[in-house]
């Protein structure tokens, strides 16, 4: 989804002008969304402790201890593409040249995103070190000490966005940060249930309704915050208005991801309100289908985040 989101909001050449080959035109798009996954990911299943709570302790030591392990493999891969991402977005600003120490040192340092994207591999290793901790049964790592660490790993990257061009840069700050820190507890969340606790229907009864009350609550934030920030962006830019919604790619693209968080609406409300009350006394559902659509949709609405962040906002 972003690398095709990509390809069709990206420029023509301009003559004169070296361009970035086709591993760093695709492949960028396609790491930052592997980037996100993982960190999503980490987010969750540093969430599940809370979800699953101290009842049956047994059964939820078992999946915790694979959840653990799982963590730090997220957790690695979330480190190795924030240092791929920094390589690929280096060789974008210096297209025709060979990557070179330097020329990443340089990046890295003097360029907002290349500090960014440090900052976040510092978090996701600083994740990978705790989740090995817990993984050899060391109590003395809270859940929550991972939970803001993995959070706070997903907060640099949005600094380097539009919002920071926009006149009222302190209300788009909040409000992207909010969206994003939101989006992942919901989605890191739901994933973790889906992946580590559905097969355990005794955990699920007890997990699903607290994880039911944490999604309405964010997904009420992301609609929100997703809304503002995409609109802004195209009423407020050099020849926006409401028509650009539908006559430039960016605006197009905003309506496509509005379009996914109404049918992720939907969903959440469809599992709310039908599956909730059956999973509640234990009964068979067809919540692993639909946890497992609701995901499909909020990848899309990831890949489709992940170019709107890096594209203009108008063209």
């Amino acid at each position: 989804m972003a690398v095709l989101a990509s390809a069709y909001l990206a420029p023509g050449a301009v003559p004169g002008l070296p361009e970035p080959g086709p591993g760093v035109r695709y492949g960028l798009p396609a790491v930052r969304t592997a980037l996100n996954i993982a960190a999503l990911l980490t987010v969750g299943l540093s969430v599940l402790p809370r979800l699953l709570g101290p009842g049956n302790p047994r059964r939820s030591a078992a999946v915790l201890a694979r959840a653990d392990r799982a963590a730090v493999i997220t957790s690695a891969v979330w480190l190795l593409c924030a240092l791929l991402a920094l390589v690929l977005q280096a060789a974008e600003l210096h297209p025709g040249r060979t990557a070179t120490t330097g020329m990443l040192t340089d990046y890295a340092t003097g360029v907002p995103a290349g500090t960014a994207l440090l900052a976040v591999a510092g978090c996701a290793a600083v994740s990978a070190v705790l989740g090995v901790l817990a993984a050899r049964g060391a109590s003395t790592v809270p859940a929550g000490l991972r939970t803001a660490i993995a959070l706070l790993g997903l907060l640099p990257l949005p600094l380097t966005g539009h919002a920071g061009d926009w006149r009222f840069h302190d209300i788009a700050m909040i409000s992207v940060e909010v969206h994003v820190l939101a989006a992942a507890v919901w989605t890191g969340g739901l994933a973790a249930l889906t992946l580590f606790a559905a097969p355990a229907r005794g955990l699920l009864a007890e997990a699903v309704p607290r994880f039911s009350a944490l999604a309405t609550a964010a997904i009420l934030v992301v609609a929100v915050s997703g809304a503002f920030n995409g609109l802004v962006q195209v009423l407020t830019g050099p020849g926006g208005g409401f028509s650009a919604l539908l006559t430039t790619a960016y605006g197009q693209l905003v309506l496509a991801k509005l379009g996914c968080l109404a049918l992720l609406a939907g969903i959440a409300a469809r599992m709310r309100y039908r599956l909730l009350p059956r999973i509640r006394r234990h009964q068979r559902t067809a919540l692993l289908g639909w946890a497992v659509l609701e995901t499909g949709v909020l990848g899309a609405a990831y890949g489709l985040g992940v170019v709107l962040a890096r594209a203009p906002a108008l063209g």
